[in-house]
């Protein structure tokens, strides 16, 4: 009966070695499972900072904006730099291209309104800083500073929407290194 025992007992502990190999197995193969998690999610961080500093480099040639140049500005058919108006869906970008006579004669006369440089362009939340860099430079003329407010023309059930639309859209100027000017909406 003795020997009977100890057989028993061996295979008992072969038993319980074999769940203890099987348990770590799995533990391992969730541990290797998280890792690889956290390697993709580092790997699309790089990307996402790369494509972000890519932006931003983009911006940089357009200096830092002077507050001097605009401060009195109250109106936003007034302003002259980027102005955005934010929707449910949309984004409406306008923005004022320079007059590329460099002759003072004649400026801002029938000839040359300055209405006809007025550019409006609606456009995806998505696409606004590739929109943003491809504007020229003569677009910028306070500097790095863009005029945002809420669309006048929501509808009152799509306000927590266009709030939150604003909200991100503010985030997305920030990340890429633009002032804003939050305009009230009229």
């Amino acid at each position: 009966m003795i020997p009977h025992l100890k057989i028993r007992g061996f295979l008992l502990l072969a038993l319980l070695f074999v769940v203890c190999v099987v348990a770590c197995h799995k533990e391992e193969q969730a541990v290797v499972g998280v890792e690889q998690t956290a390697v993709n999610a580092e790997h699309k961080a790089q990307a996402t900072a790369t494509v972000l500093d890519q932006q931003r480099a983009a911006l940089g040639n357009i200096p830092l904006p002077t507050k001097s140049l605009y401060i009195d500005v109250h109106e936003p058919g007034a302003w002259a730099n980027p102005f955005l108006s934010v929707d449910a869906n949309t984004l409406n970008l306008r923005i004022n291209l320079a007059d590329a006579n460099t002759s003072t004669m004649g400026q801002g006369t029938m000839l040359r309104p300055a209405g006809a440089r007025r550019q409006e362009l609606v456009l995806r939340p998505a696409d606004l800083a590739q929109a943003l860099i491809a504007l020229p430079p003569g677009a910028w003329r306070y500097g790095r500073v863009v005029a945002v407010a809420e669309s006048p023309t929501a509808s009152a059930k799509d306000r927590p929407k266009v709030r939150r639309n604003l909200e991100a859209v503010i985030q997305q100027l920030n990340d890429l290194g633009i002032v804003v000017e939050d305009w009230p909406s009229r």
